[in-house]
């Protein structure tokens, strides 16, 4: 049997694509990665060889073909529960998956002015009563689930909703958002992460420069 197949874009600004990527790498998931850059706004035409919306990331997994980073992480933690991608509690895991939804849904001020981007200098911007509500908002969230579970990830142990926020972590790290202890102390740990820091690196050394998210 072989791996399946992690198609992303470019590791310094795809935040859909990280999603995906450090939860299976976090839980120990074997796959390929295949890394398609972007070096223009629109993305690039190739994508549609591989994906139905001519977007990242897109999973290839047998005869599957899984669009959607939320998608893309359900399938993996249903086909390997050992994992704990998804809280056992069934409240947690019902609450876990609201959260990932919301993630996809909203915080829309803050993503569109603050994109992910891991060799930023970390500097703060000019904000906006929409970008600080999101920001508020997600801390809010963290907040209340670090101090329900006792950490160290949001419902204990690291699972989907890690995942799905961790570019978020990015963005009010490098536009240097205030945070409150328990959020700096969480962003730490999830900095600190292997998969993460390998990420990160790779990010970092990338050529290629996308104006429209260099805020």
């Amino acid at each position: 049997m072989t791996d399946p197949v992690l198609y992303i874009g470019n590791k310094n600004y795809s935040s859909w694509s990280f999603r995906p990527w450090i939860g299976m790498r976090t839980a120990g998931i074997a796959f390929e990665e295949k890394l398609v850059p972007f070096d223009m706004g629109a993305g690039n035409p190739a994508f549609k060889a591989f994906s139905p919306t001519g977007k990242v990331p897109v999973l290839v997994d047998g005869d599957a073909t899984i669009w959607e980073s939320l998608a893309i992480l359900d399938h993996v933690a249903r086909k390997h529960p050992q994992t704990g991608l998804w809280p056992e509690n069934h409240n947690d895991r019902s609450k876990a998956m609201a959260m990932s939804s919301e993630m996809v849904s909203s915080f829309s001020a803050l993503r569109s002015a603050c994109p992910m981007n891991m060799r930023r200098e970390r500097k703060p911007i000019e904000t906006t009563p929409a970008i600080l509500s999101d920001v508020a908002r997600i801390q809010a969230l963290w907040s209340g689930c670090l101090e329900n579970s006792g950490g160290p990830f949001l419902f204990g142990a690291f699972s989907i909703a890690d995942a799905m926020f961790a570019p978020v972590v990015n963005r009010l790290d490098v536009y240097a958002f205030e945070t409150g202890p328990v959020v700096t102390d969480y962003m730490a740990r999830m900095k600190a992460l292997t998969a993460w820091r390998e990420w990160e690196a790779a990010g970092r050394s990338e050529p290629w420069v996308v104006a429209e998210d260099e805020a």
